[in-house]
């Protein structure tokens, strides 16, 4: 199959490596400074704090070709409409695999419905330069998986060929069939959290100010009551549930944990400002047409 991944970083770079070294025919489209410096040293990848560094010399291109078997997206929410309008002309089934709580239609509306199917990337890092620093695999991490599905939550022969194809390359993929359900319960979750993130610092500085986690909290707990269906998955209705002090004392463990600390929400980048207001009026306008 031949595959393009749209969006060169950390997500993106990570998933075109896997798979390149796992011998499928992948592209990574790249521009600017990013594409400079992936055709110069190929992808570099670090595991957590080590000086060590791995390249991995995947195919980059500027522009796409006409024709896919399939195109990850691994961008922003606030770049969609940009890469929409790059790919209207190019043939290939579409993955967006990103935040996004503004459902499928808008997304169909510009490359044809037929062609949209959503999904999350649960492999992140941080970039250090132009070195992608990734957190050390754990059992847990390993059995965290990839989800993946059709707008209307059906189990088609393509979206089982795409997720039988990711675990061939050694990613962890699997079907899920309220995807876009999930995303705007994630969506619910993220924004307050990355808000609050932005907003202090970083997430171990957060996690030393237990009012701003309780204020976090409270705006997690109306987002989730605002969804039009219920949280997905499930488990998310915990925090509309369980009693506060034991929720604030969860969170702050997290925002300390290595898992916070080496991952996106220590990226205080404009671009991750950008992403959360798009976020916030994605669940505002969902929640105004409830």
């Amino acid at each position: 199959m031949k595959l393009l991944v749209y969006g060169a970083g950390v997500c993106g770079s990570l998933f075109a490596a896997r798979m390149h070294e796992a011998g499928h025919d992948v592209s990574l489209l790249a521009r600017g400074g990013r594409l400079t410096a992936l055709r110069r040293h190929g992808v570099q990848l670090a595991e957590g704090d080590s000086p060590a560094v791995r390249r991995v010399q995947v195919p980059v291109i500027e522009h796409p070709d006409s024709e896919y078997g399939l195109i990850t997206v691994f961008v922003r929410t606030h770049q969609v409409d940009a890469v929409l309008e790059s790919l209207a002309g190019v043939q290939g089934d579409v993955l967006f695999l990103l935040n996004w709580a503004a459902g499928p239609k808008r997304l169909g509306a510009v490359i044809g419905h037929e062609r949209v199917l959503l999904g999350f990337p649960m492999k992140g890092g941080t970039m250090d330069g132009d070195v992608i620093r990734y957190p050390k695999s754990s059992f847990i991490t390993r059995r965290v998986a990839m989800p993946i599905g059709e707008p209307d939550g059906r189990t088609t022969p393509r979206l089982e060929r795409i997720v039988e194809t990711f675990r061939t390359a050694g990613i962890n993929a699997k079907v899920k069939p309220q995807m876009d359900a999930w995303l705007r319960t994630h969506a619910a979750f993220e924004v307050p959290l990355g808000q609050a993130v932005y907003a202090a610092g970083g997430p171990v500085m957060l996690a030393d100010d237990p009012d701003a986690v309780r204020g976090m909290l409270h705006l997690m707990r109306q987002n989730l009551a605002a969804l039009e269906t219920p949280p997905v998955p499930r488990a998310f209705a915990a925090l509309r549930a369980l009693p506060q002090g034991l929720l604030v004392a969860a969170l702050r463990r997290f925002l300390k944990s290595p898992t916070a600390v080496h991952s996106g929400l220590n990226d205080p980048s404009p671009a991750t400002a950008a992403e959360l207001e798009r976020l916030t009026e994605q669940l505002r306008a969902a929640a105004r047409a409830r």
